[in-house]
């Protein structure tokens, strides 16, 4: 007699419906700062881009995980090395940060800089 065979397991949850509760609300573009509105259930997408400036949203800068201190920049200890954080990546672990980096602002910083390097000397 042949055995029974038992129907396949059912597949687990695909992996983007794990990231529709960390990722409602609002993502703030790391690059210039805009609010962006995401509808329930909405996720960042590996080619989104911000409406104002263009810059990628699935970036390590906009991610919850990156921390500049951490090995590899990165707090998630199974993500792979990304050397371009501000470019758009494929890491399962991306989720939005609450608040993303905030935006560079090198004129303003090199002109302190400067401001400070040839200021009169008091005496």
């Amino acid at each position: 007699m042949a055995a029974k065979l038992s129907p396949p397991a059912r597949a687990a949850e695909p992996l983007d419906a794990a990231f529709r509760v960390a990722q409602r609300g609002r993502v703030r573009c790391s690059a210039c700062g805009t609010a962006i509105e995401l509808s329930s259930g909405e996720r960042v997408g590996f080619r989104d881009e911000c409406a104002h400036c263009r810059a990628d949203l699935h970036s390590c800068r906009n991610c919850a995980h990156h921390d500049p201190g951490a090995y590899n920049a990165c707090r998630e200890p199974g993500a792979e090395r990304v050397s371009d954080r501000e470019r758009a990546n494929r890491c399962d672990w991306f989720t939005p940060a609450a608040t993303a980096a905030q935006p560079k602002d090198d004129r303003a910083s090199a002109r302190s800089a400067l401001d400070a390097l040839f200021a009169p000397k008091r005496r």
